[in-house]
């Protein structure tokens, strides 16, 4: 059964906690969202206030997939720009697919979604977003329409004597 994507939810307790969760699961199994495992919720909380304050303040916008159960099951935060010569394009962050929902095509599904919102946003015309080297990650974002732009060799410290590359993709919306 495919997810429900909703962009701009509103943030209850539940869809904070499921985010919270969903990031958690996501870090322990090894996806390359911002934490190395092992990871708990109370490490990762204070990176999701973050994204909920500038979502708050208007700087972040949310999409959420849900699952057949009502589950949050993926995510992408969108980040503007605030930089007067940047802002014809946003950041995607934070994107992530439940490991249980791995192989089910969610991942393309999601981007596909986020794709859609990002060209709902006004005078948006590309999505940027990054990703760490080494797992792959890169070849999955090409295959949804991204290019590769960009790439910092070994700028991501996984662990001592682990340095990855941190990769630029793009996709133009227009």
């Amino acid at each position: 059964m495919p997810l429900t994507f909703t962009l701009d939810p509103a943030v209850t307790p539940a869809l904070r906690d499921g985010v919270l969760d969903l990031w958690t699961d996501v870090s322990n199994a090894g996806g390359a969202v911002g934490f190395v495992a092992p990871v708990d919720r109370e490490r990762i909380r204070p990176e999701l206030v973050k994204h909920l304050t500038a979502m708050a303040e208007g700087r972040h916008r949310l999409l959420v997939g849900h699952d057949e159960d009502g589950e949050v099951a993926a995510t992408a935060f969108f980040a503007f720009n605030t930089h007067r010569l940047m802002t014809h394009w946003v950041w995607l962050y934070t994107v992530m697919v439940h490991p249980r929902h791995q192989g089910k095509g969610y991942g393309r599904d999601l981007m596909a979604a986020a794709a859609d919102a990002a060209r709902g946003f006004d005078g948006i015309e590309a999505v940027r977003l990054s990703c760490r080297g080494g797992l792959g990650l890169e070849h999955f974002y090409t295959s949804c329409g991204y290019k590769e732009v960009g790439r910092v060799p070994a700028a991501i410290r996984v662990a001592p004597g682990d340095d990855r590359d941190d990769i630029t993709l793009l996709l133009p919306l227009v």
